[in-house]
């Protein structure tokens, strides 16, 4: 899951949608982390169990449903930041 939200976020900030947001590295480890924590966690220990849970999260369901809890992360942090915005 972590690969896949730091992967999405790091889209989703280079786009024209998110222009307006503070893209340090601060807030994009803070998105990734408020996103982290409202998905559910797979623990894997193999490159075997990493491949298969990678495939069950790679639909265009799931997809969407991670999407909607990282673009909702972006908004929070947007509007509170954890570092001096001066």
């Amino acid at each position: 899951m972590e690969e896949i939200v730091y992967t999405i976020v790091n889209f989703l900030m280079s786009g024209t949608e998110y222009q307006t947001f503070c893209k340090c590295a601060k807030c994009r480890r803070d998105i990734i982390a408020l996103s982290l924590n409202k998905l559910p966690s797979h623990y894997v220990t193999t490159d075997e169990g990493r491949n298969r849970i990678y495939e069950q999260l790679n639909t265009p369901e799931n997809r969407q449903w991670i999407n909607k809890r990282i673009i909702s992360a972006i908004h929070v942090i947007g509007k509170y930041p954890q570092h001096d915005t001066k």
